[in-house]
């Protein structure tokens, strides 16, 4: 079992900086795409807001209601994500999660910040809440493409 310095060391400075400062917070007046997404086991919540001209994000805003854990992975999305396509979204989700599961590759660049989450591996239970924000910016992206 996991002590408690283990997961004192999962909350870094690093991780509490992030959080602490996120970039894009908040709603978007009329956007192209809304999704919310939710992790039902912690209860966290995300709604992302995207912009999109042709294939690629133009503005963003998300409205997260999640730990630090989760905070920290909205902030490295956020910072990174305006001006990408659905499949660098697709993509960033897809190799956060087998980092998070599998101890598989960072995810690639922008989204490479996303690397100070790998001690949370070790962490099942905060997954979900790590994953929230490119779910759903997967998601928005998604819709977004759809409805042009």
């Amino acid at each position: 079992m996991t002590g408690d310095s283990d997961l004192i060391k999962l909350y870094s400075a690093r991780i509490l900086e992030l959080a602490a400062d996120m970039p894009h917070t908040g709603r978007l007046d009329a956007p192209d795409a809304t999704a919310k997404r939710r992790a039902p086991l912690c209860g966290s919540n995300v709604t992302v807001d995207l912009k999109t001209e042709g294939d690629r994000i133009t503005d963003y805003a998300a409205d997260v209601k999640a730990c630090a854990l989760g905070q920290a992975a909205a902030s490295v999305v956020a910072r990174a994500i305006i001006g990408c396509t659905e499949e660098q979204v697709i993509e960033a989700r897809d190799a956060l999660k087998a980092m998070l599961k599998s101890d598989g590759p960072t995810p690639p660049a922008p989204f490479d910040g996303l690397e100070v989450l790998r001690p949370a591996r070790d962490y099942k239970n905060r997954h979900a809440s790590i994953m929230l924000t490119l779910e759903a910016a997967a998601e928005a992206m998604h819709e977004a493409r759809a409805s042009a």
